[in-house]
């Protein structure tokens, strides 16, 4: 895989999605609650199926589903 391949690495649009709807302008008071934050914006990515799907989904991609 090339160096920089958004398109094929579906995990960078994931973390784009991540800062641009939950983690963008906001201020940690430390590492911890850099941790807390991360981890509580994880779990409501992942409790969208559908949206997982949406972002992770690549039209050259085989899950024998």
């Amino acid at each position: 895989m090339p160096v920089y391949s958004p398109e094929l690495n579906p995990v960078e649009q994931v973390w784009q999605w991540l800062r641009q709807n939950e983690l963008a302008n906001k201020c940690s008071k430390d590492y911890d609650d850099i941790v807390e934050s991360c981890s509580h914006v994880w779990h409501i990515f992942i409790s969208n199926i559908e949206q997982v799907k949406n972002i992770c989904f690549r039209d050259w991609l085989n899950l024998g589903c």
